[in-house]
């Protein structure tokens, strides 16, 4: 039996996912070796409809027998058609290098959804909004803010229950309980989507909530996406910020019983429930959450509470979108913060800094009078005054109440609601507070870490620690641009610059799949894809060159981040007909901007024209199409896309670039942008690339490039032999610079590169957002040029290890785990050379590029490299010298070229 070991598995890139409607799931697996060059040469899936069938050896809905294949990621099912609510439990073993076979894996699971319309038999139920559910100090004309409706029914078990699955969704959020006890650890249900394309419900096994006799299931809504406040409220173009899809929350919820005795029963929402109002007297995503202690229901969601002014709910009309499973990770609290400081800045006024800016929202535990408030505001930054400072937070109110009901000790945290902040300000306390008056409650989707990074400067440190907070905070649902102020869109350019960085620091592949699915829905009827997606609401920018290219540009880096072709497969038509609507739109193969662009946002001094940045993007979408339909197989479009490119190519130079490769932009970005994008010559590209640096050095050595520039400013100086510019750029600490806010006690990125500044204090105006992750798109640089580590082939079945190390750092130490398994890559410099430590999973191979000018520079283990095993030297090219590894993890010398970085 082999030393390799299979672990990891994971279906649709989840662990044990309930409730999926893929028939055709594609499960992945890592195999584990202290062996190298250990590889998969076959493998075996048994797939059963229940546990103790594969621990008999008998998988009654697949055995795939041994198949002679390396594939270990995204292995598509291929046994009996997969039915609604079918569990399905899963194992695999694989066959080694050397033909040897593995122990089976542990045993995984993955249910099925309603995959059919007539499985639902639940109704929309909730509660028809009146005024005199309102109280009245929430009755005034500009924030009347609706409360949460209570829902409840009971229901009798003649038996204890086998097996018992609740099917929930909602138009709103929803909070569902079984018995008193909430349903589950995730917040927000159902999540957001165009409720008029589809509405996702989450499944959850709720066997152990329940019991045999009488029962009670109860849900709590609120308005959420739905209904609530969304985007820009203060903007003059939209009319109304609330009620974007629908103006009343509903549930709809089915759970489904299986007793001992085999009955089956099923409790539906329907006209059989009843609903009352309870504590919450409001509850919004911007304005905050009210709660009203006082006004507890007790018991409202247990069997036998007497519903006194309950009243039967409403039924409601359904949204028009299509129920599906929902397809990734949910919102979950993450993680808990104390505050590390408590200031008083005016009398009875506390202050809590939380040490770290975040998403979330303050835990308090308090005691008082019943009937008395605590009021929390919440800020990311404080005046100079030490108070709270909250102009950037714009219509976002942001202030959550709870009002005691003087029964001891209260725990409170709010439900339906989250903020961005780092400092909490509580009015209203009977009592001085220590550190566990208020707590830090963390909240963001919770997607697996994938990668990390660390230095020898520290101020980088922090600026990767910014960047990992700043995504952390705004991967909420869907990819948002903040977390804290009246916007929390999922705008697409925000998305298309940072999405490799994301993917380095997380396993990113689902929860972008539901994004694009969001921006193909928000696909307007003349092809063009929108500035975000979800589209909620009509600003007078959008369709701005740069963000509508999202549509393209982030699945072929999610393809290349995880080589899941099938994402290409469903993107594939709605970018055709991007490409289409562009293609009408362009003349002689130039395209104009739009009336309203965005352009090259937030750039400091000289900007690059509309027009241009139209037309280069137009020509990087292209360049791709013609990519992707390699991949599919789509011969013609590879020839058509192909040809287009060139043509596009062909009319940018004419229009915009001389022979010497001077562009007559002559801006950073127009220069990063023609060079990343491949729109030069050989010949001018060199020149360019030279141009691009004098600009930098003619600038004072820093940056000057936006939102459209920054990602591709230090890829495109390393790839033409700047990488110490690129570092300059990197560790600089003045104005403008990543460093500037590191230095300015930044723990998150900052959407302006002058948020604040020593000498003008805060931008003044209100779009200025103190996490913001856009500029942090600097990470896949660190990782795929600090630290080497990149892919060689998509989904990094083969790695391209090419660390280029500089004198101004001493050591790198990083890690990425791929869908294959952990890559690491460490470096120092020790006396005069290159200490390089190297870790590639099972089932993939490397190509290592060392800088050394011969082979007997470079030592593996202290030995010659010739004499190592799993190493073959390639070639030695531009100080260069090439070897490919086999997996296995392996320490290299490179001796005396520490003074040539």
């Amino acid at each position: 039996m082999t030393d390799a070991s299979v672990n990891k598995l994971t279906c649709e890139y989840l662990d044990n996912p309930l409730g999926i409607d893929v028939t055709q799931p594609g499960l992945s697996w890592i195999i584990e070796s202290e062996q190298r060059g250990q590889k998969q040469t076959a493998y075996q899936i048994r797939v059963a409809s229940g546990q103790d069938l594969l621990r008999r050896d008998f998988a009654d809905l697949w055995d795939s027998g041994k198949i002679t294949s390396d594939q270990c990621v995204l292995v598509p099912y291929k046994g009996k058609p997969l039915k609604s609510r079918m569990h399905c439990y899963w194992q695999v073993r694989i066959w080694d290098k050397d033909d040897t076979w593995s122990p089976w894996s542990d045993i995984n699971m993955w249910s099925m959804g309603l995959l059919e319309k007539d499985d639902w038999q639940a109704q929309w139920i909730g509660r028809n909004r009146n005024l005199n559910d309102y109280p009245a100090e929430f009755r005034g004309k500009d924030l009347r803010l609706p409360p949460s409706p209570f829902l409840r029914k009971t229901f009798e078990l003649d038996e204890t229950p086998a097996k018992a699955t609740l099917y929930v969704t909602a138009l709103g959020l929803v909070e569902p309980s079984i018995n008193g006890d909430k349903v589950g650890k995730r917040m927000f249900v159902p999540g957001w989507t165009d409720y008029n394309k589809r509405i996702y419900y989450h499944t959850f096994d709720v066997t152990h909530y329940l019991f045999k006799g009488e029962n009670s299931i109860g849900a709590i809504l609120a308005d959420g996406w739905y209904a609530g406040y969304v985007g820009f409220c203060l903007d003059q173009n939209i009319p109304n910020p609330r009620n974007q899809y629908g103006d009343t929350p509903a549930l709809l919820c089915q759970l489904e019983v299986e007793l001992e005795n085999g009955e089956k029963q099923v409790i539906c929402s329907d006209s059989s429930w009843t609903t009352a109002i309870g504590p919450i007297k409001e509850a919004d995503l911007f304005m905050g959450e009210t709660y009203d202690a006082c006004s507890e229901l007790l018991g409202w969601n247990l069997a036998g509470y007497i519903e006194k002014t309950w009243k039967p709910v409403d039924l409601i009309e359904p949204a028009k979108g299509v129920l599906e499973a929902y397809p990734t990770v949910p919102v979950r609290m993450t993680g808990e913060m104390t505050p590390v400081e408590i200031t008083e800045p005016e009398q009875g006024v506390y202050l809590f800094n939380m040490g770290q800016n975040f998403a979330g929202f303050a835990r308090i535990k308090v005691t008082g009078e019943a009937g008395s408030k605590v009021v929390i505001r919440y800020g990311e930054m404080l005046h100079p005054d030490g108070s709270l400072m909250t102009e950037n937070l714009r219509f976002a109110r942001a202030i959550d109440t709870y009002i005691l009901n003087g029964d001891g000790t209260e725990l409170w945290q709010p439900r339906f609601t989250y903020h961005g902040f780092q400092y909490v300000e509580v009015r209203g306390l009977s009592f001085v507070p220590d550190e566990h008056t208020v707590t830090g409650i963390i909240v963001n989707s919770d997607i697996h870490p994938a990668g990390r990074l660390e230095c020898s400067d520290d101020m980088v440190n922090q600026l990767y620690s910014n960047i990992l907070w700043t995504q952390r905070s705004n991967f909420f649902e869907v990819p948002t641009d903040c977390p804290q102020r009246d916007e929390r869109c999922g705008w697409s350019g925000d998305a298309q610059i940072y999405v490799r960085s994301a993917a380095y620091n997380a396993n990113i592949a689902s929860f972008m799949r539901k994004w694009l699915v969001d921006l193909v829905d928000a696909q307007k009827n003349d092809g063009i894809f929108t500035d975000w997606a979800p589209y909620s609401f009509v600003f007078k920018n959008e369709q701005a060159s740069g963000w509508v290219d999202a549509g393209v540009i982030v699945p072929w880096v999610i393809y290349q981040m995880y080589g899941d072709k099938r994402l290409l497969e469903y993107m594939y038509p709605a970018m055709q007909k991007f490409i289409d609507y562009m293609n009408n739109r362009s003349d002689g193969y130039l395209l104009a901007a739009n009336e309203n662009d965005w352009g090259d946002w937030l750039a400091i001094g000289a900007q690059t024209s509309l027009d241009y940045l139209a037309s280069a993007f137009y020509a990087y979408d292209v360049k791709l199409m013609a990519e992707m339909a390699s991949v599919l197989g789509k011969n013609s479009d590879i020839d058509y896309y192909t040809d287009l490119f060139e043509k596009i190519r062909l009319a940018f130079k004419d229009k915009y670039v001389a022979s010497n490769g001077r562009i007559s932009e002559h801006t950073q970005t127009s220069y990063t942008l023609a060079l990343y994008f491949g729109l030069l010559d050989s010949q001018q590209e060199a020149r360019a690339a030279k141009y691009l640096a004098d600009l930098i050095k003619e600038n004072n050595g820093n940056l000057a490039t936006g939102f459209l520039g920054v990602k591709h400013l230090l890829p495109s100086l390393t790839r033409f032999g700047y990488t110490d510019i690129a570092y300059q750029l990197l560790l600089n600490t003045d104005f403008p610079s990543w460093g500037y806010s590191v230095v300015n006690g930044a723990t998150t990125i900052w959407e302006r590169w002058n948020s604040y500044t020593i000498d003008g204090g805060f931008n003044p105006d209100g779009m200025n957002s103190f996490s913001h992750y856009a500029f942090g798109s600097v990470c896949e640089w660190m990782f795929s040029v600090m630290a080497g580590i990149d892919a060689k082939e998509v989904g990094f079945r083969k790695i391209l290890l090419k660390p280029q190390p500089n004198k101004r750092i001493t050591y790198v130490n990083s890690h990425y785990t791929s869908l294959y398994g952990r890559i690491e890559s460490s470096w120092k410099i020790r006396d005069n050379d290159l200490v390089l430590d190297v870790t590639i999973p099972a089932n993939t191979t490397a190509e290592l590029h060392l800088p050394a000018v011969n082979i007997k520079q470079v030592k593996e283990n202290m030995a010659p490299v010739d004499q190592s095993v799993g190493v073959r030297f390639i070639e030695i090219k531009d100080d260069l010298v090439i070897f490919e590894l086999e997996s296995g993890s392996y320490q290299f010398l490179s001796e005396g070229i520490a003074d040539h970085f």
